[in-house]
């Protein structure tokens, strides 16, 4: 499944595809007849508003270049501030390995810490993510980034993961 949500901006425009591989026809009509009854629950009617945003975007090459910046402008910002919190989490000399958090993609990373940590990190410090420890990078800045470490170094000092942080 591929989704044009982020890449676009097009929250809740149900842009997106998907594609099954598969190696009989019969189980091809099988999947097919399946999607074709989750499809129908789902909606009868799709919205197409999404669809031409792209289409008009990706059909102009002045706007998709502008896109395109934009997009790589940040996917820079993101990794630039992966990089600030590896530098930090390292200079604190936060307990852990940190490499982690540099070698993953995308909008979301993985920190590693435990749901112990996290309950800490929430209540005690106002920094939000999943109990897994997924935290949204996109929601990590400049301005916020240093009191995101701190506040990680402080959970993980004080509350360790049963002796160790987690690897990712």
């Amino acid at each position: 499944a591929q989704s044009f949500s982020k890449n676009f901006g097009l929250y809740n425009e149900r842009v997106g595809n998907l594609c099954i591989v598969a190696k009989s026809s019969d189980v091809i009509a099988c999947i097919r007849s399946q999607m074709e009854i989750i499809c129908r629950t789902m909606w009868s009617n799709p919205s197409n508003h999404g669809a031409r945003i792209v289409a008009k975007v990706l059909e102009n090459k002045a706007l998709t270049e502008d896109w395109k910046g934009q997009v790589n402008k940040m996917a820079s910002r993101i990794k630039e501030m992966r990089q600030k919190m590896f530098n930090t989490l390292r200079e604190k000399k936060t307990p852990g390995c940190w490499d982690h958090i540099t070698r993953q993609i995308g909008m979301f990373s993985f920190t590693g810490l435990s749901a112990e940590q996290v309950k800490m990190m929430v209540e005690k410090y106002h920094v939000y993510m999943l109990s897994n420890g997924r935290i949204s990078m996109a929601g990590v800045t400049s301005k916020n980034v240093e009191y995101i470490v701190k506040s990680m170094h402080a959970c993980i000092t004080g509350c360790p993961a049963e002796g160790q942080q987690r690897k990712q």
